[in-house]
């Protein structure tokens, strides 16, 4: 991805609130969604975030703002989901963020900047749902240090790391159902699990519940069944990223995987964030992909010149967790964590090229987890297994006013939230918004 116009740190919006210093969605970014405003039936449609607003796409293109490609970019996305969008390709996907970016940049016409004002909505006045229709959700394992941290963990008579994990990029297919956007309230699990020094396993709500910081991968343009996706190409495949939270229920999950992997302990809930921020918009952010000497170099199929040169990607990220008493007194969540994506060892497009080099087809709309992402320092965890020790180390939450909390693994009523932006010298700061999801008390269910 090449840096354009569009990523000029200078450009600034008629709209103020788009040159805010700590805004998420300058001019820069254009992440698209899917809202409608709150507490109304009107119809789902696709928008962009700009400064402290959503743009309708819909009415946009009731308007004679657009033309050309990216008029018909924004029809498609006036729908209720932005797969028909995507399915345009990175054509359309440039020429809509271009046009939009034009309309936006201050020195736009009198005319043109009334028009696209009248299309604007506070984003506090609008909700969210799934931007896309998901027909297939793989979440990756591709952080050497939550493998290391959870292998000692899970497995602390064997070596940390699996033999394969350093040659190829480990995944398992996921749940797609139970996938929501920001705000999603979910039920603790109920599963089987073998307890510590017990000789049988037991049934009854999962009590080392936890989270994981991940990113999420919106494929744009899937390929044919029995074509791989080459590592020159993979990137072009992508639409966007979204931050993406992996709930997972460590007790269920690591009596279950003896030998296969994640079913119960995973596929109850995944929260994902609202707004997809095109790959287009953190161009500015790469980094050159870095392999170790002395560690296993990627094969040539996993291998390329441009992902050597800018593979890796520097998004910066934060966990917070805000408990029920936090919340009750209006104080904001505790962060536990903070990291940047640009510790993973596999790369966005040796995922891609992963997924399909046995003949798998990718769909438009096709969701992609990258796995935990932990740097290489402790307080750099991107799950609480890693923070607490497996429970064994509790975490402090200390509230604004002195108060304090202990945390193995999360409790009823408590919050997850994550952020995640990108920022470096001489560029623009963008961000991905929050992603926040809420443990409610399970259903019980009683067994026959």
């Amino acid at each position: 991805m090449q840096l354009n116009h569009t990523h000029d740190p200078a450009a600034r919006s008629w709209l103020a609130a788009a040159n805010a210093a700590d805004t998420d969605f300058p001019l820069q970014n254009l992440p698209l969604a899917v809202f409608r405003p709150s507490a109304s039936t009107e119809p789902f449609r696709g928008g962009v975030a700009i400064g402290d607003q959503v743009l309708d796409l819909a009415a946009l293109s009731r308007t004679a703002c657009l033309q050309g490609l990216a008029a018909q970019a924004a029809g498609q996305c006036s729908k209720a989901l932005l797969n028909d969008f995507l399915a345009l390709g990175p054509a359309a996907w440039q020429a809509l963020r271009h046009a939009l970016f034009a309309l936006l940049q201050s020195g736009a016409a009198s005319a043109t900047v009334a028009a696209v004002r009248a299309c604007l909505l506070p984003q506090d006045a609008v909700d969210y749902a799934v931007p896309i229709q998901i027909g297939n959700y793989t979440d990756f394992y591709t952080s050497i240090h939550h493998a290391r941290n959870v292998g000692r963990i899970a497995r602390p008579d064997a070596p940390p790391l699996t033999p394969n994990f350093q040659w190829l990029p480990i995944a398992y297919h996921g749940r797609a159902s139970s996938i929501g956007v920001s705000g999603q309230k979910f039920r603790r699990p109920m599963g089987q699990f073998m307890p510590p020094g017990a000789s049988a396993p037991v049934y009854g709500p999962c009590g080392r519940l936890d989270y994981e910081l991940e990113l999420g991968i919106c494929i744009g343009q899937g390929n044919a069944l029995g074509e791989p996706i080459a590592m020159t190409r993979a990137e072009s495949h992508i639409f966007g990223i979204c931050l993406l939270n992996d709930w997972s229920a460590r007790d269920i999950q690591f009596w279950e995987m003896a030998p296969l992997g994640p079913f119960l302990g995973k596929n109850f809930a995944t929260t994902i964030s609202p707004w997809l921020v095109s790959l287009e918009a953190l161009a500015p952010f790469r980094l050159p992909f870095l392999r170790p000497a002395d560690e296993p170099q990627p094969l040539a199929y996993l291998d390329s010149a441009d992902n050597r040169a800018q593979g890796a990607l520097d998004v910066q990220l934060d966990v917070l967790i805000q408990t029920p008493q936090q919340r009750g007194k209006g104080q904001p969540g505790t962060r536990v964590s903070h990291t940047s994506f640009r510790h993973q060892y596999w790369t966005l497009a040796q995922m891609v090229t992963q997924h399909t080099v046995g003949g798998c087809n990718l769909q438009t709309g096709d969701l992609l987890g990258t796995g935990t992402i932990s740097g290489p320092q402790a307080e750099e965890a991107g799950a609480m297994v890693e923070l607490t020790k497996g429970g064994r180390e509790p975490i402090t939450l200390a509230h604004a006013d002195g108060v304090t909390e202990q945390r193995a693994f999360l409790q009823d009523g408590d919050a997850v939230i994550l952020r995640g932006w990108c920022e470096a010298p001489g560029r623009q700061r963008i961000g991905f918004g929050e992603c926040r999801g809420e443990v409610v008390p399970p259903l019980i269910a009683l067994e026959p």
